[in-house]
């Protein structure tokens, strides 16, 4: 019987070490705001800390990140990109994030340092 590696926690239909965890282990940077905003989903279902910090703007960034009152995070829909492909500098995604009990609506912003992809801030839709 063989076995096949789960899906990503982003919800593309890869194994976790084929999408996210490429960009986790250091082997790559994502290459869009899109895909730099579903790494760091998956980051927070495996609670990556780190590349979370990585991952965030310098003038936005947080000290660290307490995982202690995480929600358990169900799915990932992104429902609007604006820019941010190889030949963009900023970008936006819009996605929810279904946890257990709830969702968060955010639209996010991304942009480009030293060439790699993070992100900035988001604005919370109701």
């Amino acid at each position: 019987m063989s076995r096949t590696a789960p899906t990503c926690p982003c919800g593309l239909p890869a194994s976790y070490e084929e999408c996210c965890g490429r960009y986790h282990s250091g082997r790559s940077n994502a290459p869009t705001a899109e895909a730099l905003m579903r790494s760091r989903y998956s980051a927070f279902v495996r609670e990556d800390g780190p590349y979370l910090l990585r991952t965030w703007h310098p003038d936005t960034r947080p000290t660290g990140i307490d995982f202690a009152d995480a929600p358990e995070w169900t799915g990932l829909e992104i429902t609007e990109t604006t820019d941010g492909s190889a030949f963009h500098q900023r970008g936006t995604v819009t996605f929810r994030a279904r946890f257990k009990g709830g969702e968060l609506h955010e639209r996010s912003r991304f942009s480009r340092v030293d060439g790699a992809w993070v992100y900035v801030d988001g604005d919370f839709i109701e």
